[in-house]
């Protein structure tokens, strides 16, 4: 069965999203828009689009080949569509959370967190190099074999990344907490693009914060920290070509200066921030020194017992 692409006909209403966001921001003061940060994002999310149409062929014909060797067909019931979307999910939360735990995966990733504003036009802030990650092969397969149609797969990844765009403004504090509890929200996913101690890799979901809930990763925003975006080390640039390559030659000088080849491998698939004499800082490391190695429900519980509140 042949499907139309979604984020094609989702286009037009991102525009007129944006348009609505900039429009409120500058009436209410509510929003943060910096126009060659804008432009920045949006030129990556045009070159992501290039990259897409240039690189398709290649996930379409591995899906293809692989689609062969299926354990099971699940057809096309109205079931299965849902419980692809699901699984869909739960496959980007732990491609989601790979890409921000293992240098490789984030020397793609990184592109979308760099950009120190947080509103519509940074959800379009994507990469150009993805198809170098082969995450299309180790997150990206096993749905394919275990039955789910390849076209099917494609659209429920497609209609996740359209409901990730709304999710990416200041605009909208929170919803009631039954949809908080379930639903990736605004709230939540500020906190996953904030670079304070508390914040740092944490709300991986895509739509469903239940995986996060499960797998100890949820954070809950806390009206005592607002969200700092960017990244540790912000690029000062609004450089398109500086912001979708600078993680990469991270990684070919850091590898090229290794001693052995163990730090070679280390600086490429150890986390982000690994270097062999501790000079630099995990996300592990950060939290530990914030004292806040685990999700805190306030800044107040992760307080030192001996540190008297300020």
């Amino acid at each position: 069965m042949d499907l139309f692409d979604p984020i094609q006909f989702a286009i037009p209403f991102f525009v007129l999203l944006i348009i609505a966001e900039l429009a409120y921001a500058r009436a209410t003061g509510k929003a943060s828009f910096e126009p060659r940060d804008s432009g920045a994002s949006l030129a990556m999310g045009l070159g992501n689009v290039v990259a897409g149409v240039v690189f398709a062929g290649v996930g379409a014909a591995w899906y293809g080949f692989i689609g062969q060797y299926a354990l099971f067909d699940f057809g096309w019931a109205w079931y299965v569509w849902i419980a692809c979307f699901v699984l869909d999910d739960f496959v980007y939360y732990w491609s989601h959370r790979f890409a921000h735990t293992i240098r490789w995966f984030w020397a793609d990733h990184v592109t979308h967190h760099s950009s120190q504003h947080y509103n519509l036009t940074t959800a379009l802030r994507q990469p150009w190099f993805n198809i170098f990650t082969l995450k299309f092969i180790w997150f990206g397969s096993w749905m394919i074999l275990l039955g789910f149609p390849p076209a099917m797969v494609a659209f429920c990844g497609a209609l996740n990344l359209i409901y990730q765009f709304w999710i990416h403004t200041e605009v909208i504090r929170k919803f009631p907490a039954p949809i908080e509890a379930v639903m990736n929200t605004p709230s939540h996913h500020r906190v996953h693009h904030a670079t304070n101690a508390v914040y740092l890799d944490r709300n991986y979901a895509g739509v469903f914060i239940i995986w996060d809930r499960m797998f100890g990763t949820f954070q809950a925003e806390l009206d005592e920290e607002p969200c700092r975006y960017g990244i540790i080390r912000n690029l000062g640039t609004y450089n398109p070509l500086r912001i979708a390559i600078h993680e990469w030659w991270g990684i070919v000088k850091d590898v090229a200066s290794a001693r052995s080849i163990r730090h070679a491998l280390a600086y490429v698939f150890a986390p982000p921030g690994w270097s062999p004499d501790g000079s630099r800082l995990t996300t592990k490391a950060i939290k530990k020194q914030a004292g806040v190695e685990k999700p805190v429900r306030s800044m107040e519980e992760a307080r030192p017992a001996s540190t008297p509140a300020e």
